[in-house]
């Protein structure tokens, strides 16, 4: 057996979470530093070890879990998609129901995107995991930039933003300004201009004629919990009006309620020309995600052949994803996390105001980052995780809090009873 591995955590580990660990160590990639702990069982905001121990999840898996863990009504859309014989891949050579269903409720759900382009409703392309949908996206701003504004193929360039977080795939890396995302990697993907995250100024300066695109965050999360400065996202947009630019907003992980808002975008009430979602859109339980934008730009830009996936957008994907996103209108998961948002900041910032650790804390909704003075966030987070909360780190400093929507008071007094423990001495 592998010896690789070393305890992160302090609390005793059973034979079973030891034979676990030793499996994916010595069978799988070491592309995640995790924490000792071997998952069991989800449900709502709680997971369950292999020995029985409840931790209250606030990670929901980077947004995934929005309407929490094995929500009923998509397990019984999934069951019954199963048990109906309508879950399997088919070709996309051929129409399906739950393919149209889903498009139609996914494109009326975001506002009229692109609306300089006129009001022609929105397109939807659906993938697997979000970073595909990023990457069609970049497709979609270097088409635009060569059929409509005449930019030679292959000089197309895009604005991104430091201590951005896109994905992992080669085209994404090659514009990360996180080094252990790219060493190594190369040659990395030309045509992505990178200035500082909040900086209007410095996206003006860096527009020149092969520009096409602005690709931004509207609040970063893996980059450290971080809000852009108040009329960033509306300097962008009228930027991208001034010189013809795709402004296309990532909210894989912002979107979807998790802010308090339906979109991120809507805190400032900008509009995007395309958006990007994923992660919460299937409720945790199939892999989805999905591009959208005006359909005059949709129809300009693909056409039979010059897109395709096997199991994007298929039956099953198709039906969690309509149940999923039913769900957060239904139990009006958006409006539920800018109430809850508004109570356990206001405790976060209590602890915070007593702690001799917290710098700071940011965010907005159930979307919140408390960054650490020493910059080692996971040492708190160890510490959450043997008090029974599990929790991440964001971008190094920042302890990250983002539980399932449906979190109720009672599991955020739980969560704050922790977080004084760890955090005041």
């Amino acid at each position: 057996m592998s010896d690789a591995r070393t305890i992160q955590n302090k609390q005793k580990l059973t034979s079973v979470e030891e034979q676990m660990i030793h499996y994916e160590q010595d069978f799988g990639a070491h592309h995640y530093g995790r924490l000792d702990v071997v998952v069991k069982s989800t449900e709502g905001c709680w997971l369950t070890d292999v020995n029985g121990k409840r931790y209250l999840d606030c990670l929901a898996a980077y947004s995934a879990a929005n309407q929490g863990h094995h929500h009923p009504k998509i397990v019984q859309a999934v069951k019954d998609a199963l048990d109906g014989k309508y879950a399997s891949v088919i070709s996309n050579v051929v129409y399906t129901d739950q393919l149209a269903l889903f498009l139609k409720k996914t494109a009326e759900l975001v506002p009229q995107l692109g609306p300089r382009f006129g009001n022609h409703g929105n397109k939807v392309l659906p993938k697997n995991g979000g970073v595909e949908s990023v990457e069609t996206a970049i497709k979609a701003a270097r088409y635009y930039g060569w059929k409509s504004k005449g930019i030679e193929d292959g000089k197309q360039e895009i604005i991104v933003f430091g201590n951005n977080f896109h994905g992992r795939m080669i085209t994404i890396v090659s514009f990360s300004s996180t080094k252990k995302y790219r060493e190594g990697f190369g040659p990395i993907t030309p045509g992505f201009v990178t200035v500082d995250y909040g900086d209007l100024e410095a996206v003006r300066k860096a527009i020149n004629p092969n520009t096409c695109g602005i690709l931004v965050e509207p609040m970063q999360g893996e980059g450290g919990m971080n809000i852009p400065p108040e009329g960033f996202l509306a300097g962008l947009r009228k930027l991208s009006d001034e010189h013809d630019l795709i402004l296309i907003f990532d909210e894989i992980q912002v979107g979807l309620g998790r802010t308090g808002r339906m979109f991120c975008f809507e805190h400032e009430n900008v509009v995007p020309d395309a958006i990007i979602l994923g992660k919460a859109i299937s409720g945790g339980l199939v892999p989805v995600s999905v591009f959208l934008t005006n359909t005059k730009l949709m129809d300009l830009i693909f056409q039979p052949g010059s897109d395709g996936s096997t199991y994007g957008g298929y039956p099953m994907a198709c039906v969690a994803g309509l149940a999923a996103l039913e769900v957060i209108e239904e139990e009006k998961l958006a409006e539920r996390s800018a109430r809850m948002g508004k109570i356990l900041r206001k405790k976060i910032d209590a602890i915070a105001g007593r702690s001799p650790h917290v710098k700071e804390v940011r965010g907005r909704g159930l979307f919140i980052g408390i960054e650490v003075k020493n910059g080692e966030a996971m040492v708190y987070c160890r510490k959450l995780l043997e008090l029974g909360v599990l929790a991440n780190d964001s971008h190094g400093h920042t302890i990250r809090i983002s539980p399932p929507l449906i979190i109720n008071e009672n599991e955020i007094d739980y969560l704050c009873e922790r977080l004084e423990e760890v955090l005041v001495d």
